[in-house]
C-alpha cells in the first residue's frame, strides 16, 4: 500500500466538479480528507492522504493534473520545540486529527507526528510559539 499526504489546489472553474470522488471510483484509491477550504467560484484547497497501489496512485495524480488541479506534496511538517512548550493544551483544542492530545493524569501535551495533517492551526494557537512549521526534504515522486 502506497500513501502520501498531498495539497490540492483547485482552480475556481473546477471546484464544483466531483474530481476527488473519481480517484476512488476510477482509480481504486482511498482518500482521507484532512483539511479543506472550497467555495463556489473561488480557488479550493484540500489536504488529503491518498492510499493505493503505486501504479494507481500515479494514474490518479495524472488525472488530477489533467483536470487543472495543482498537486503538491506536503513538503513541510509541524515540529514542537519541547523547551518552549508549557503544556497549556491550547493546541489540542484546534487539532482536527488528534495529533495533539493531553496525556492524563500528568496533563502533559503529547504530539503524534504521524497523525499530523500539517493544517497549521496549532501554530497561531500556541501562546509560547512552541509549534513551528519546518520544511522537509521529501521529494514529490
Amino acid at each position: 500500500m502506497y500513501s502520501k499526504i498531498l495539497i490540492l489546489r483547485f482552480p475556481k472553474t473546477e471546484v464544483e466538479k466531483p474530481i476527488v470522488c473519481h480517484l476512488a471510483k476510477d482509480y481504486d484509491l482511498t482518500f482521507n480528507i484532512l483539511n479543506a477550504s472550497i467555495f463556489p467560484r473561488k480557488e479550493g484547497i484540500m489536504v488529503l492522504e491518498l492510499y493505493g497501489s503505486k501504479k494507481n496512485y500515479k494514474e490518479g495524480i495524472k488525472y488530477l493534473k489533467e483536470q487543472g488541479v495543482h498537486v503538491q506534496n506536503a513538503s513541510q511538517e509541524i515540529k514542537r520545540v519541547t523547551k518552549k512548550c508549557t503544556h497549556c493544551g491550547s493546541c489540542t483544542a484546534v487539532c482536527p486529527t488528534g495529533a495533539l492530545s493531553v496525556h492524563r493524569p500528568e496533563m502533559s501535551v503529547d504530539f503524534n507526528q504521524k497523525k499530523c495533517s500539517v493544517c497549521e492551526l496549532c501554530v497561531p494557537a500556541c501562546p509560547t510559539r512552541a509549534m513551528e512549521i519546518r520544511p522537509t526534504n521529501k521529494a514529490f515522486f
